[in-house]
């Protein structure tokens, strides 16, 4: 993504469809997969262009129907974001993220057994 970095949620919800296929969509395709939304065509058309001015998606007509494919990578996105929270909230200390969630009742039992292992404790 070059132009923008910064995608509304909205724009995000959009995006995650858009991540989840393999393939480009078209407005209805995106419409239909829309997990809790009440958006209607006329909604979705309008964000993907913006998104499109943006640079996180590019379209492809076919006939007369435009494809939407992501061009903005979902794991540097995420990264990004990531750290914007830890730095906006939590004085850039990953560790106060971490023990922020532990503290919340957020995280599993399942969970921490993960990050156990993951750090070998």
């Amino acid at each position: 993504m070059k132009k923008n970095q910064n995608i509304s949620g909205a724009e995000l919800e959009v995006m995650q469809v858009l991540w989840e296929s393999d393939q480009p969509l078209k407005v209805q395709d995106i419409c239909d997969r829309l997990v809790n939304s009440t958006w209607n065509y006329k909604t979705v058309a309008t964000l993907l262009l913006r998104m499109e001015g943006k640079g996180a998606v590019v379209s492809e007509k076919s006939g007369r129907v435009n494809y939407y494919k992501p061009v903005m990578n979902k794991e540097k996105y995420v990264r990004d974001q990531t750290r914007s929270i830890i730095a906006k909230l939590y004085h850039g200390s990953a560790k106060e993220l971490a023990v922020s969630l532990f503290q919340s009742g957020e995280m599993t039992k399942e969970e921490i057994e993960e990050i156990r292992k993951l750090f070998h404790l």
